[in-house]
């Protein structure tokens, strides 16, 4: 690891007037991600800006009924936080999937939604890899590639997003808010991840020297009634080969309204909103959970090694929704 250098900030506007003096300046959370990247090369930051004395630790109600989460709140207190497993369980359920209880007390809001891939390529100097510099190639398609992406990848890239949190906020419309020296804005999380297309590299659509500040989550109350379930090559902590959020209202046997959101099948999480419209309206059940899958994975596009994430995502589609539904009928 080479040298940089390290400033800690305790103000909002100070944080990102600071990042604009440096162009290869990072903000530093609790460093689960960041850190190891610097101990490989990927990342090379000249300076560190330790933002965890922001006063954005808290989880609050929006006037309108839903939470309004700040970016240095850590995984474990969201995970921990009663309204959040009241009012919306799947995050919850989603936040302690993600890593051993030492990582969430660390891993911070703002940070999870910022991590990068864990495709062996990106992380590995000696290899090519278009994400990390652009126009290289990208070794996974004629490679190791069995947990890569089925849907929305392109020639230059097929590695997958590894939030596990991002999975459940996409389900329930969360809108990421953020700072830059215009002033403070915000991004519905279904346009912060970007279409890989030909520009990998570039994987969010924050503006240069923006700070995330905050999630919101907006008042859904299908929400309540939702479950994060994870498939993994191992049972101790390990990233999804296949993940799923869901929400279900089923009212006289009808599906009333459905969320669907993929983790581990794309560069960001995947909302299912195909599975979505194909269930809304139509008779609750095993088969229409699974027509409403192939609806979805009709666009998938796999390679020699991923094609059974067709088939995982498919039956997790299948028993989740049957489990919520289930659940209700009780």
């Amino acid at each position: 690891m080479r040298e940089f250098g390290y400033e800690r900030v305790f103000d909002v506007p100070g944080a990102v007037a600071l990042l604009g003096t440096d162009p290869d300046a990072r903000f530093l959370g609790g460093g689960t991600n960041l850190v190891d990247l610097m101990k490989a090369g990927v990342e090379r930051p000249a300076l560190l800006i330790d933002v965890q004395e922001l006063p954005l630790d808290t989880v609050e109600f929006t006037p309108d009924g839903g939470l309004r989460i700040g970016a240095t709140v850590t995984n474990s207190d969201l995970a921990a936080h009663p309204e959040v497993r009241r009012h919306y369980p799947a995050l919850a359920q989603a936040l302690l999937a993600g890593a051993s209880g030492q990582l969430r007390n660390m891993a911070t809001v703002g940070g999870n939604l910022l991590q990068r891939t864990r495709c062996g390529y990106f992380s590995d100097l000696a290899k090519p890899c278009n994400k990390r510099a652009p126009g290289s190639g990208c070794p996974a398609i004629a490679g190791e590639h069995h947990n890569h992406a089925i849907l929305g990848a392109s020639e230059h890239c097929v590695a997958t997003h590894p939030s596990d949190m991002a999975v459940a906020l996409a389900a329930f419309d969360a809108v990421v808010s953020y700072e830059t020296d215009d002033g403070p804005n915000e991004l519905p999380i279904a346009d912060f991840y970007l279409p890989v297309g030909d520009t990998p590299h570039i994987e969010t659509a924050l503006p240069p020297g923006a700070l995330i500040t905050g999630v919101t989550l907006p008042p859904v109350a299908v929400a309540a009634h939702s479950r994060y379930r994870k498939v993994r090559e191992r049972a101790s902590y390990a990233f999804a080969v296949g993940s799923i959020a869901a929400a279900l209202d089923v009212r006289d046997g009808v599906v009333h309204e459905v969320r669907l959101a993929f983790g581990a099948v794309a560069s960001g999480p995947w909302r299912a909103r195909a599975a979505e419209r194909a269930l809304t309206g139509r008779p609750a059940g095993a088969e229409a959970y699974a027509a409403a899958a192939d609806a979805e994975l009709a666009a998938a596009e796999t390679l020699p090694d991923n094609g059974y994430k067709v088939t995982l995502m498919r039956n997790l589609v299948v028993a989740v929704l049957t489990e919520l539904a289930e659940e209700a009928a009780r």
